[in-house]
């Protein structure tokens, strides 16, 4: 086998029909395109949605909701999670990289620590945001807290 007498598998090339040829052909006349309608003329294209004239879908169904664009989203953690979080790594101060190296948070996520639980000791934790039962559970526990 060499370059010169490669051939293609056979049946993989198949001869494109060529339709509106004549009557010959057996695709000529409408071109498999039926007989009236949009579809049948030249120019066509199927939007989409279109449900042929009829009131499409989007705007049968009335508008609902409210997307607030000065929302700040916070992922949620619970001061249980960092409880276990420097139990397991013998940690003192716990930060938004610590956080990130245990697979809590996803690069450029803000924290916000919330109340759920209680501390055994004390805990130097570093986060955006603090919920007031989280805030007064840390520092009972002798702890601090720093808004980054």
């Amino acid at each position: 086998m060499e370059l010169h007498n490669l051939q293609p598998a056979v049946g993989s090339n198949k001869k494109k029909r060529r339709i509106g040829r004549g009557p010959g052909s057996g695709k000529g006349g409408t071109s498999t395109r039926g007989h009236k309608g949009a579809k049948s003329r030249s120019g066509y294209k199927n939007k989409v949605g279109f449900e042929g004239g009829q009131m499409p879908l989007q705007r049968r169904l009335p508008k609902t909701g409210f997307k607030n664009i000065n929302r700040v989203e916070y992922k949620a953690i619970n001061v249980n999670v960092l409880e276990a979080l420097a139990s397991q790594n013998n940690l003192e101060k716990i930060t938004v990289a610590d956080l990130m190296q245990a697979g809590l948070v996803r690069k450029g996520q803000l924290v916000k620590i919330l109340g759920v639980g209680s501390l055994s000791h004390k805990l130097e934790v570093e986060a955006n945001a603090f919920s007031k039962t989280a805030e007064a559970t840390i520092t009972a526990a002798g702890g601090s807290i720093a808004k980054v």
